[in-house]
């Protein structure tokens, strides 16, 4: 039983945060599972990251407005050292769906704005959120509602809002799209100055009345002058919107689904469990948090163990929160940003519209190679204080190969191996015998162990959150 339990939080804190060292594990299991969940929830009552701290080691060589791929390190150095993970899970859920991307926009330092508004409002009233993203001048720029005139109707915005951000394809018509465009109409920025000597000014929303359509409009089965607030309420009154919402949440905290393009013609993979998580939006008026609790707290998520390939930054990030060593920042954080963009996730830049497709598709023989070869050289530094934490463990423990892997495979997460890949693990660490703790034997013996490590986190099911 104390196993379960400690695989479960296990499985929660990878799925809610980034992982878990095993001395972090034991400390919440001591709270409870519920508890935790609370904890994770309540992100204002823990101590922020330090920012500024990130800014003055790293100032000299971080500008997010100018130098192309190192606007994320700022946010992959708070994914790494923040005490509230499952916040900075959420600002990955919602740049997932809200994918804004430098590509177009150009301006590092908006696009981290709205990664900053994730934070503050991702675990909040889902209406909010949207009103604030709606005004988001990344997003206006993004989808060229700055050319949204009345005079002159542009779509982009409108069509995005109903097929990516609320309701999804098959549940409006073409009409719908023009009518809601229609009702965005005079939402722009204020005129951007042009580029200094550190890159681009700040960008700010404004309200353009003279170029807003007031006339009636008709949209989904009503009539009235609406604006853009309205239409935000019809969207969210609407069943279909809680229904897709509540399966982006269960594809990115429970289980891998389809992409986003099939789910008009793929029924969910438990339909049940996204009702549940629809119900609950639904009865908290799209409140993140009331979803959330209801999700973390059901049979079909403490049930869907491993059944989530990790996304390139689920995999950096925990390795290098399980490795430590990272209290102060220095070049390794634009390493690591550039990791995960080698693996396929270029934070602050996704692909399309659509963010990326995750799920078995982070996985080709390029992003593999790279997954693997990270985490090993993560686990082979001795130095960490998180690896070194591990061999004493290990050390405390029977000193047979399966033993020892057994363990090793605990103290990363209660990772679960195939009997193969565990026949395999055993094989390794019984090349040499049991392991020998003496004075002469130490140092080889936790060499030993780092093997180990290395190829654990190497393994297939490793891929596996």
């Amino acid at each position: 039983m104390a196993n379960d339990n400690l695989a479960l939080m296990a499985h929660l804190m990878r799925r809610a945060g980034f992982g878990a060292a095993r001395e972090e594990l034991e400390e919440r299991l001591a709270k409870g599972y519920e508890a935790t969940v609370e904890e994770l929830l309540q992100p204002d009552d823990q101590d922020p990251v330090d920012i500024y701290e990130f800014l003055r080691y790293y100032h000299f060589q971080w500008k997010p407005g100018t130098a192309g791929g190192r606007g994320q390190t700022g946010w992959v150095w708070r994914m790494i050292n923040t005490d509230a993970p499952l916040q900075e899970k959420m600002c990955l859920f919602w740049h997932q769906i809200f994918a804004t991307g430098v590509s177009k926009v150009d301006h590092y330092d908006e696009i981290t704005d709205m990664i900053d508004l994730f934070r503050e409002k991702g675990l909040g009233k889902y209406k909010d959120l949207l009103m604030e993203v709606s005004r988001n001048p990344a997003m206006l720029f993004w989808l060229d509602n700055h050319e949204n005139h009345a005079t002159a109707i542009n779509e982009n915005w409108g069509r995005e809002l109903l097929e990516l951000f609320t309701m999804g394809v098959g549940n409006y018509t073409e009409k719908d799209v023009y009518e809601c465009s229609r009702a965005f109409t005079g939402w722009t920025m204020t005129p951007k100055l042009p580029r200094f000597h550190m890159g681009r000014w700040d960008w700010y929303f404004e309200f353009k009345a003279d170029d807003h359509d007031y006339d009636e409009k008709s949209f989904l089965g009503h009539k009235g002058n609406f604006d853009g607030e309205d239409i935000i309420d019809i969207v969210l009154a609407h069943p279909a919107t809680a229904q897709f919402i509540a399966r982006h949440l269960y594809s990115f905290f429970v289980a891998d689904e389809v992409q986003v393009p099939a789910w008009q013609v793929t029924p969910p993979r438990d339909p049940g469990a996204v009702e549940t998580i629809a119900s609950a939006l639904t009865e908290s008026n799209f409140d993140m948090s009331h979803a959330l609790r209801v999700l973390f707290n059901s049979d079909f998520f403490k049930d869907a163990l491993f059944t989530k390939v990790k996304n390139p930054t689920e995999v950096v990030v925990g390795t290098v929160r399980m490795a430590g060593g990272v209290e102060l920042p220095g070049p390794d954080i634009f390493e690591w940003a550039n990791q995960i963009t080698f693996m396929g996730q270029e934070l602050l830049n996704p692909p399309s519209v659509e963010g990326w497709h995750a799920g078995i598709e982070w996985i080709n023989s390029g992003s593999l190679m790279k997954r693997a070869n990270f985490v090993s050289d993560m686990m082979s530094d001795l130095d960490r204080p998180g690896v070194r934490q591990v061999v004493e463990q290990v050390k405390s423990t029977d000193s047979s190969p399966e033993s020892v892997v057994t363990e090793c495979l605990s103290q990363l997460g209660s990772v679960e191996v195939t009997d193969e890949t565990m026949s395999e693990l055993v094989g390794h660490a019984s090349i040499k015998g049991d392991l020998v703790w003496d004075e002469k034997n130490e140092a080889e013996s936790a060499q030993r162990v780092s093997e180990i490590l290395q190829l654990i986190v190497a393994t297939r099911e490793y891929q596996f959150a």
